[in-house]
């Protein structure tokens, strides 16, 4: 990785990013005069793309289902479908400070976080699936003597995958490394506001031998590409990432449409619970100031929520602000940035409307909640912490995505519990305690796919990940992710 900030600025001026949407291993322009993407860091143009419409779409979708109908990618031996993705996870990594800069530049997550972090958990995630291709088995239940039973998974057919702008290749091959592990074949439609490093990939699965049409990208926004993409009667498989309001229009796309089936992973309002028996007090706070600052607060688990017992409130939430006030915000592109900007200005408007609403409503602003570096031309914000947030207010209750904590306090297990599960996310959360039947009952009591205890944001691709209530349905990483893209059938042979 280039480690001064010069260099970067050098690469970046170097760089070439994509303008097309990349259909049946060929770049096409498409219609029209495409948009513009903005980079957060200073309001520039960085380039222009072209923009899907319903043509777009249809072209895409159907590339995919010739090469899932007609092509020999759902036919292979999966050991070949795993050695094509794992050539892909070596481009990915022959490319890696390329992407990596595309990342900080398209949505302004710092360089070093892009490189060693968004970076390295794509490439694993294909790596992984790649390697888990073909150690899956099918089934043979015992039956009678004179009949044979076959319960077999096959490829469900053309995935359409929808990704925000936060973690825009982590959360893109968290999609498509299981879906193409599978057989099936892929329309990727990133976010409008990070689909550089998108369209790369795509570039990068065709030069890794993918064959035409098994993975298709296309740049364009929401309500009219994804929109298309989810109407499609093409798809059969939509799986998305983003907001829960958007989930919901997908769910209303497949009724409309041809009850496609619909993977969400939708927002959250994770609750960080820190007990006075944790078994490190300084790294409890150090770990609650890092998850709601890292990616400048932009992703869907970050413990926007800090409960804290009485005895240890002050101690800890002094720690928080403190490391709030002393972390580093500044250009993407300096590897010394803790903190980058967020991905616009309008983004940023809207974090600043739930700043000024819950200072309206009574909140204490501990620190933070100003726009800075506004010279820059960037959407750059101080990292903000809030104390005695009233329960029912917007801060406490929407997510807010952006680096803003809120912090309660608490003197009973059993207010504790109730304070977390009092959100219509259901996503994450994480527990600090040395006592192992407090970490086991309370990690049962939380109503979250993922409870991390006495750490955050941890684990790795043997784990699955997902939300309860609204944060969604089914589970991205792992092998239950082949779930979502594969059909089970039974074959019953009368002997």
């Amino acid at each position: 990785m280039p480690d001064t900030y010069e260099s970067w600025l050098r690469r970046a001026k170097e760089l070439r990013l994509p303008d097309s949407h990349h259909i049946n291993g060929m770049d096409v322009s498409g219609h029209g005069d495409g948009y513009v993407v903005i980079s957060p860091r200073d309001g520039q143009a960085l380039a222009r793309v072209a923009d899907a419409g319903q043509a777009e779409v249809d072209l895409a979708v159907a590339a995919a289902r010739r090469a899932f109908d007609h092509g020999p990618w759902p036919g292979l031996a999966p050991a070949e479908r795993g050695r094509v993705l794992l050539r892909l996870a070596d481009l990915l990594e022959e490319h890696r400070a390329e992407l990596a800069l595309t990342i900080s530049l398209e949505m302004g997550k710092p360089i070093s976080d892009a490189y060693g972090i968004e970076l390295r958990a794509a490439i694993s995630t294909f790596r992984w699936y790649g390697q888990l291709a073909d150690k899956l088995g099918d089934e043979s239940p015992h039956t009678a003597d004179d009949a044979l039973a076959l319960v077999t998974r096959e490829p469900a057919g053309v995935v359409g995958a929808v990704v925000p702008w936060n973690f825009p290749l982590t959360l893109a091959s968290w999609k498509l490394a299981p879906a193409l592990a599978t057989g099936c074949t892929v329309v990727l439609k990133p976010s409008e506001m990070s689909p550089l490093s998108a369209l790369t990939l795509g570039r990068l699965a065709t030069e890794a031998e993918l064959p035409p049409g098994v993975l298709n990208v296309i740049s364009g926004d929401g309500p009219v590409a994804g929109r298309a993409l989810g109407l499609h009667p093409g798809v059969d498989v939509l799986a998305f990432t983003g907001s829960t309001a958007v989930g919901r229009h997908f769910l209303r796309y497949a009724a409309d449409s041809n009850l496609k089936r619909v993977w969400l992973e939708l927002g959250g309002k994770s609750p960080h619970i820190i007990l006075p028996d944790a078994p490190d007090l300084d790294r409890a706070a150090a770990t609650a100031a890092w998850g709601i600052f890292f990616n400048q607060g932009e992703m869907c688990t970050a413990p926007s929520r800090l409960l804290v017992h009485r005895s240890v409130a002050d101690r800890v939430v002094d720690a928080v602000a403190e490391r709030a006030d002393t972390l580093r915000v500044g250009d993407p592109l300096d590897p010394a940035t803790e903190m980058g900007p967020l991905v616009g200005t309008g983004h940023l408007e809207r974090v600043l409307e739930h700043i000024g609403d819950g200072v309206a409503n009574g909140a204490h602003l501990r620190t933070g909640g100003e726009r800075v570096l506004r010279d820059s031309g960037g959407s750059f914000l101080q990292p903000t912490v809030f104390e005695r947030v009233p329960v029912e207010s917007r801060l406490a209750r929407e997510e807010i995505f952006g680096p803003v904590l809120s912090v309660f306090v608490f003197d009973e297990l059993e207010e504790a519990v109730t304070l977390a599960n009092d959100t219509e996310y259901g996503l994450a959360a994480g527990l600090w305690t040395s006592d192992l039947s407090t970490a086991h009952q309370m990690s049962r009591r939380l109503r979250a796919g993922t409870v991390w205890v006495n750490c955050y944001e941890e684990g790795d691709l043997t784990v699955p990940f997902g939300g309860m209530k609204q944060s969604g349905n089914g589970r991205d990483k792992s092998a239950h992710a082949l779930e979502k893209y594969t059909e089970l059938k039974t074959t019953w042979i009368q002997l």
